[in-house]
């Protein structure tokens, strides 16, 4: 039985992805904000050593937006940390076993905004940027070991950390759709689960799943 470990796993997203996994047999352990600190780098060697983790999902996230001339340092660092950081130190504390193994994927949960800032969105975009650079620079530093890296962008969910969103927002949000649909966490789940399952060679890919230009 394969083993799932996703950090933001009691989120909207990670909650549809655990379920998914869990539906197809999966051993899957769902990370949340009282499991375990994603700021302690110690802790996370701890963890990763003792934990089996055929797949690691990172999926922890947080939006504070703000034009940035306004924006406190603090606030940035905190977005910084949960988006990028976080899940850079995941990765590198379970990297270790899967090389020992000479198996593992990592998956990193990116941003349409990565790629397309939206105003006030500078800190997240940012941190959502350097998870594709990571997303690279790991899949080529380790594939020899037979661990898999990529990035997936699900698109604008409907997830509790979008509830603060407008619904004269989410309107304009679903017309720049080319299908003036929004994607799902349940479609955005099947996909991670269809990226790890079935797509053996790919790595080091940034995946859109939306129909946004």
């Amino acid at each position: 039985m394969e083993r799932a470990i996703i950090t933001g796993g009691t989120g909207g997203l990670g909650s549809a992805i655990a379920s998914c996994l869990s539906d197809a047999d999966w051993d899957v352990l769902q990370l949340g904000r009282k499991n375990l600190d994603l700021g302690d780098r110690d802790a996370l060697k701890t963890f990763f050593s003792a934990e089996k983790c055929d797949l690691l999902i990172c999926a922890a996230g947080m939006i504070r937006d703000q034009p940035l001339s306004r924006m406190e340092v603090d606030a940035w660092d905190e977005v910084f940390k949960v988006n990028f950081t976080a899940a850079r130190d995941c990765a590198c504390a379970a990297i270790p076993a899967m090389a020992e193994k000479g198996k593992g994927h990592i998956i990193f949960i990116s941003s349409y905004a990565a790629e397309h800032p939206a105003i006030g969105q500078a800190a997240y975009t940012t941190a959502k940027a350097a998870l594709h650079g990571l997303t690279k620079a790991l899949a080529e530093a380790h594939g020899s070991n037979g661990i898999r890296v990529n990035a997936v962008l699900p698109g604008f969910l409907e997830t509790p950390m979008t509830s603060t969103v407008s619904e004269k927002r989410r309107e304009i949000v679903k017309s720049l759709h080319f299908l003036g649909e929004l994607n799902t966490s349940q479609s955005a789940a099947e996909f991670i689960r269809f990226l790890h399952e079935r797509m053996p060679h790919t790595s080091g890919q940034i995946f859109s799943l939306d129909s946004r230009p």
